[in-house]
């Protein structure tokens, strides 16, 4: 890459994009190299560059400083600064360092160049794997508790015979297919499978982890309590319910440890309990995981982000062409899914709503406090910035000046 002095305006539009930060585009279209090394905090405190900031431009200007190190380095190598190899006066070929040593003492001395003391600036986005560990454990036992109550429920079920399915208008216009089903689950092993390898491409992995393991946790939360206060009987005739083991709790201990031993999925055998209907399980995780693919993945990836849409959009429609769920369940799943990813985003991009204050109602949430624990030393919207997940830093492959700090008494 050419000289930052000698960047156009283009050259740093497309730095801002390879940086991650293209939202500072439009605003600094008109800045040239020179113009943006010069860009300080008092710029992000005035328009534009304060309506796009919601780190008061911490990200970009710590990038910056690296830019100001790299240009003074540079400009040291080739000889603009103190230490450089002049020609002597006079004429003379001869050279001289700083026109006081000779040829001789030039291979013996070392180049002093001066590094601008800083203190190392705090990362508006830290890792806190602790954190993220916590989110795991509550999404774990949500889960564990959601497969408890699910077989629970399954001893309060009616019988078909007495209390057959009830009205459905999907059901009334499609007819059942009977491995509609098994394309679903696919389907959902294929997003959750992209899902995982792109949240290990992701720079800020341990952020966008908790984010969602916070939010599967507690929708599979809710869905304990809906399909718990409210018992609906089986969608279709074809249901084939395990037996009821009226208080048998070592035979139910051992159900609930098969079902979550299968991940809680028909193809693989563990799930032969009926009940749980409202809401659909399958529904949250078919929407959740397209909703983080998409926005933890760059915009210009349109054909990927498409993809996604019609494994989850059909897995959706599969799962009402199998009538293994109602309408409502699978349209309540949606809502609550969306509503919550939305909700929790838009709390965690905006610095305002982190604090609590009567001004801010989404304060008044049960799950509030914890949103605030995990969120509090994330500042502004997370990058979509990739990277691998194993530190290559020993490997060298290519040939580089290195240069050390001394220091002279």
């Amino acid at each position: 890459m050419k000289k930052v002095a000698a960047w156009s305006a283009e050259d740093v539009s497309t730095w801002l994009s390879k940086e991650g930060m293209p939202e500072y585009v439009d605003a600094l279209r008109q800045t040239d190299g020179p113009s943006l090394l010069r860009l300080s905090k008092v710029d992000f405190q005035k328009p534009p560059l304060s309506l796009v900031s919601s780190d008061g431009g911490q990200q970009l200007l710590e990038r910056l400083e690296t830019l100001r190190i790299e240009t003074h380095i540079e400009a040291h190598k080739n000889g603009h600064a103190n230490g450089h190899v002049v020609g002597q006066p006079n004429g003379t070929s001869k050279p001289q360092r700083n026109g006081t040593l000779g040829m001789k003492d030039f291979g013996m001395e070392m180049v002093h160049i001066p590094m601008p003391t800083m203190e190392a600036p705090r990362s508006s986005f830290p890792a806190e794997w602790g954190k993220t560990g916590i989110a795991f454990v509550y999404a774990v036992v949500c889960f564990v508790i959601t497969t408890v109550v699910i077989s629970v429920v399954h001893e309060r079920v009616p019988s078909k015979e007495h209390t057959p399915p009830l009205p459905d208008k999907f059901f009334d216009l499609f007819d059942r297919v009977e491995w509609a089903f098994s394309i679903c689950e696919i389907n959902g092993m294929l997003l959750v499978g992209l899902w995982l390898i792109q949240w290990m491409l992701l720079k800020y992995r341990s952020i966008v982890g908790r984010r969602f393991f916070f939010i599967v946790g507690t929708l599979y939360l809710y869905r304990c309590i809906t399909m718990y206060i409210t018992t609906l009987p089986v969608p279709g005739m074809h249901f084939k319910c395990s037996p009821k083991l009226h208080g048998n709790w070592e035979a139910q201990t051992r159900r609930i440890m098969k079902m979550i031993a299968g991940g809680g999925l028909s193809i693989t055998g563990s799930h032969t309990m009926c009940g749980d209907y409202l809401y659909s399980g399958h529904t949250v995780m078919l929407t959740l995981t397209y909703l983080f693919i998409k926005e933890y993945s760059p915009r210009r990836f349109w054909w990927y982000h498409w993809i996604c849409w019609t494994l989850s959009a059909v897995g959706l429609f599969c799962i009402l062409l199998a009538h293994d769920h109602y309408t409502v369940d699978v349209v309540v799943a949606y809502f609550i899914t969306t509503r919550l990813f939305w909700w929790y985003h838009t709390l965690a991009n905006q610095q305002s709503l982190k604090a609590t204050s009567q001004s801010n109602p989404f304060s008044r949430v049960w799950w509030y406090r914890l949103f605030q624990y995990l969120e509090e030393n994330v500042n502004g919207t997370v990058p979509r910035n990739y990277q691998v997940p194993f530190s290559w830093r020993s490997l060298q492959w290519s040939r580089s000046v290195k240069y050390s700090r001394l220091d002279i008494q």
